[in-house]
């Protein structure tokens, strides 16, 4: 393969090993998203690890030249290949260095045939994502370019909101900010520099947001992977996290990234009782508006066709998803 080495890691030692390597060549991949950093995923398998842990890396000389984080699922009809961060990742991909692309592939693909799995499956590729030219000699191949819907919002240096924001939905946002003051006095504010007491304030606030209704995400363990995420990303630089206070009160919390031009915004939660102040909205409006300040030219609402995403002028761009799928394990 050109000279690179592939390697096998099963380890979890080794994986985490990884992260000074991983962090290079994920600064490096254009495609890449929060979701593909260790930062992310290492916490993921470190809560999670729902089998054995399989990932692929590709190395020239002394640097990660490719990663597909990937583990073995096996049940009653065989062995599937997945990749890590499932689930709650709204996006997933491997990652190869922009010059060695298609060697790395080659090697990633190479590697993967030599493990025994009767399914790989591969969701939410982005529209760019490495992996959707990875090609499998001796697989069948199935994919759907229509697998999630992420609406996502262009903002194109807008920082008023006015030219991206349609204007029904910045009249509500300018009446429940009204709405707020009139109940005392509002004060939005950063909370990545003390991520767990703000986890704590979105706990709370997302199941409040959520009892009764169902859809609430923020299950014992997934709590236990984002108190264990947040702070790495935060660290890095990526965490966008914003709590909005009436009077003396914290109402809402808005949990996002913030990755080169895109945002994301990935979970929320407002106290039920100041439905009528759209507290929700408040804070999603400060994200929009600090995104484009920053430089973002997209608001990613991520996965899911919720009505209030539209409302802010968000157009559907789909993920894809590949499954090879093979007869027999080598």
């Amino acid at each position: 393969m050109g000279g690179l080495r592939t390697e096998i890691i099963r380890d979890p030692g080794t994986f985490e090993d990884l992260e000074p390597c991983w962090w290079q060549l994920w600064g490096r991949s254009m495609s890449a998203t929060p979701f593909q950093s260790p930062a992310w995923l290492i916490p993921w398998w470190r809560t999670f690890a729902p089998g054995d842990l399989t990932a692929i890396a590709v190395w020239s000389g002394d640097e990660l030249a490719g990663l597909a984080p990937l583990y073995i699922e096996r049940h009653g009809c065989g062995q599937r290949l997945l990749p890590i961060g499932i689930s709650l990742s709204d996006y997933l991909d491997i990652l190869c260095a922009p010059e060695l692309e298609a060697e790395t592939e080659a090697a990633i693909a190479e590697a993967a045939l030599s493990l025994e799995w009767s399914q790989w499956i591969l969701p939410d590729l982005s529209a760019d994502a490495i992996s959707l030219s990875l090609e499998l000699p001796n697989a069948e191949e199935r994919r759907s370019m229509a697998h999630a819907a992420c609406p996502v919002l262009l903002l194109d240096g807008d920082r008023t909101l006015a030219r991206s924001v349609p204007a029904r939905r910045r009249r509500q946002l300018r009446r429940a900010e009204r709405a707020a003051r009139r109940r005392g006095a509002v004060i939005v504010s950063r909370g990545e520099s003390d991520p767990q007491t703000f986890l704590d304030r979105l706990i709370r606030l997302h199941g409040a947001r959520w009892t009764g209704h169902g859809g609430g995400v923020l299950s014992d363990t997934a709590v236990e992977f984002h108190r264990r995420a947040l702070p790495r990303l935060a660290d890095n630089g990526m965490a966008r996290c914003l709590t909005i206070q009436i009077d003396d009160a914290v109402v809402g919390a808005y949990y996002g990234f913030h990755h080169r031009d895109r945002a994301y915004a990935y979970l929320g939660g407002f106290d039920p009782a100041y439905a009528d102040e759209s507290p929700g909205a408040i804070l999603i409006g400060h994200a929009i508006t600090e995104a484009a300040s920053e430089g973002a030219l997209e608001f990613d609402f991520l996965r899911g066709r919720e009505g209030y995403k539209y409302g802010w002028g968000a157009k559907d761009r789909w993920t894809a998803q590949k499954v090879w799928t093979r007869s027999a394990s080598p």
